[in-house]
């Protein structure tokens, strides 16, 4: 029997291309945020084209082939 290597799989964040961790390892949104060092009280999150509300976001696994468009919110006067 051969060990196979695990392949990361791939996601798509920005419309770009991101290696996201082994598929076995139930990636939740929160977790992807902190690994693209992003502030998740400072971010708007489309999840496979659908605006995801942050009440979801910790029951939301990270799966091969997601899409997600990340929008950093700026306050200001």
């Amino acid at each position: 029997m051969k060990d196979e290597a695990i392949l990361p799989m791939t996601i798509q964040v920005n419309g770009e291309p991101y290696p996201c961790g082994n598929p076995d390892a139930k990636t939740q949104l929160p977790q992807l945020l902190e690994q693209l060092g992003m502030n998740p009280r400072l971010v708007a999150v489309e999840y496979n084209g659908e605006i995801l509300h942050r009440q979801f976001w910790e029951s939301t696994v990270i799966q091969e082939g997601d899409r997600l468009e990340i929008v950093t919110i700026v306050g200001g006067g």
